[in-house]
Order: C-alpha cells, then structure tokens, then sequence
C-alpha cells in the first residue's frame, strides 16, 4: 500500500524523465558525402552548360552578319571582307538568301539564269527559295561566298588604283564580264566555270589577286 501512494504522491517523476529527454542536444547533421557532392555537382553541369551555350548563341546572333537587300550588295560584301574568320564561318554554315542571288545578278549585270549555273544551282529550286526569303545552303551557298569575296578582291584592286577613271570604276559590273572572259592562266577556260567548286574559287581569287593595280583598263 505504501509504494502505491508513494507513486501516486510523485506524478513529476515521469514529466522530469520526459523534460530531461527532451533537453538532449540535437542530434549532429552529417555532412554530405563525396559522392553525394559529385552527384550535385554533376546535376547542376547541365544547366550551367545550357545557360553558357544560349549566352554564347545571343553573342553570335548579335555578331551575325547577314545580307539585308535594304543596304545592298555593296554593303555585304564590305562587312564580309571586314568580318573574323569565325564570323566567315558562321557565314559560310547558313549561306545566304535565296533573293541575294537575285540582287547578285542585277549588281554584275549578269542574267539571274546565268548566276544560278555559274553557282551550281538549279534554276527552280533558286527561283523557289528567292520568292520564299529561304536561305541556300551547302554549295551553292559557299560559290554564292566565293562570289562575294571575288567582290572584295576586285573592289579593293580599284581602290588601291592611281588610274584617274578609279574612282568612278564599277567594280561589280567589271568583275560579271571578266569571270566570262577565258583566260591564259586557265588555259583558257573562263573563271566563271570554276566557281562552283571551293578549290575553283581559290584558283580564280589568286588569279584575280595578282592583277596589277590599273590592269583593269
């Protein structure tokens, strides 16, 4: 009977025990492992990855140099001529608008069925991709290239003239009837059968790099 009300006489013995428990230190946080911090870090690579690429694809997009028909032939060739070898190669992936052969042809004086087989390039899928605003790609995309750069060539030999009739000099309109001209230094084959190739247009740019200043005449 005694140790029942000895029990019964200590109800603060079980909330002290309760209080005492709960008044433990808190249990320590393990620190992560090192495979468990590999695996964070992997995870994460990805999206860093994908946020420096959309970076880098908002810098090319502004740097992108692309023919607006607005500014002209003129002002494309110019910026090509200007433009880093990584620009050039960015260029030469997308190739250019299919209405920039048309313009092309008009700026050489040259009939647009002409430019369409001097670049390789059928007439209907040219015509098509001219009247849809779509690019030309592959290699009639790179002779269309080639043809601008056989442009800076030839601007810049007039613009390196002393010749007194330089200035007023039609570069564009020059260079249509000399690539349809033989030359010895083809055996007589004529440049414009040369472009439609990336080694024809190296021959054909050293062939017109190495005409003298006022040779044009």
């Amino acid at each position: 009977m005694c140790i029942v009300i000895a029990k019964r006489l200590n109800p603060m013995s079980n909330v002290s025990s309760k209080t005492t428990s709960a008044t433990k230190s808190p249990r320590q946080v393990k620190a992560p492992s090192r495979r468990a911090m590999r695996l964070r870090r992997s995870s994460a690579t990805p999206a860093r990855s994908a946020v420096k690429q959309s970076h880098r694809a908002a810098a090319g997009e502004r740097n992108a140099i692309v023919y607006q028909s607005k500014t002209g032939i003129d002002a494309y060739v110019q910026q090509v001529c200007d433009a880093t070898p990584m620009q050039i190669v960015e260029i030469e992936r997308q190739g250019v608008p299919g209405f920039f052969i048309k313009d092309l042809s008009k700026r050489m004086e040259l009939p647009s069925s002409r430019i369409f087989r001097i670049l390789g390039l059928a007439k209907a899928t040219a015509e098509k991709k001219a009247a849809a605003g779509e690019m030309i790609a592959g290699r009639g995309g790179q002779s269309a290239i080639g043809m601008v750069k056989l442009l800076g060539i030839a601007q810049r030999i007039i613009t390196d003239s002393t010749a007194d009739t330089a200035q007023d000099f039609d570069a564009a309109r020059w260079l249509g009837r000399w690539i349809e001209r033989p030359q010895p230094a083809l055996g007589g084959r004529k440049p414009a059968d040369l472009l439609d190739t990336p080694t024809g247009i190296q021959v054909v740019a050293r062939l017109l790099g190495s005409i003298e200043s006022g040779a044009y005449q």
